[in-house]
């Protein structure tokens, strides 16, 4: 009986592998956080999208502080998703889809430092992934630059 009992706690207590996901994350800014966060929140994959700031020196900015301060920092989006069903060069190709690459002003109708567009990267592969996909856009508009930064990780502020 008692084998059987641990059998069972087994079974209920170790998580479906099949079922595993493999949760990522991933940190854009590309104007308006909550115009960001609204198309991100439509791709396939993505679990969460979270509005926040980072890419500056302020610690736990306000809006305030990041519209009207000189605290460094972007207006950003936390993307929470699943590798399984999208990775991060997808999720780059419909950033670069919602985004204007080409604007050092800001995004669209908002202009300013905090609405300057950025692609985060957390590792070497990431890094490469962007400035590859650059070079394809550069291209594909006859060498105009793209003016979106390349930013390490460091801090996420929600």
């Amino acid at each position: 009986m008692k084998k059987i009992l641990s059998i069972i706690l087994l079974i209920f207590l170790i998580p479906n592998i099949s079922s595993a996901k493999s949760i990522k994350e991933a940190y854009f800014a590309g104007g308006c956080f909550w115009c960001v966060e609204e198309f991100f929140d439509q791709v396939k994959g993505v679990e969460e999208v979270i509005s926040g700031y980072s890419g500056g020196k302020t610690q736990n900015p306000t809006y305030k502080e990041v519209t009207y301060g000189n605290t460094g920092h972007f207006e950003t989006v936390k993307i929470i998703y699943d590798e399984d069903i999208i990775n991060y060069k997808g999720l780059l190709n419909f950033y670069w889809q919602n985004i204007d690459p080409f604007d050092a002003a800001g995004q669209f109708c908002d202009k300013g430092s905090s609405y300057r567009s950025v692609a985060f990267y957390k590792t070497q592969n990431e890094k490469n992934e962007i400035k590859n996909s650059i070079k394809i856009i550069e291209k594909k508009f006859n060498g105009r630059k793209v003016v979106t930064f390349i930013r390490k990780f460091e801090e996420f502020y929600p």
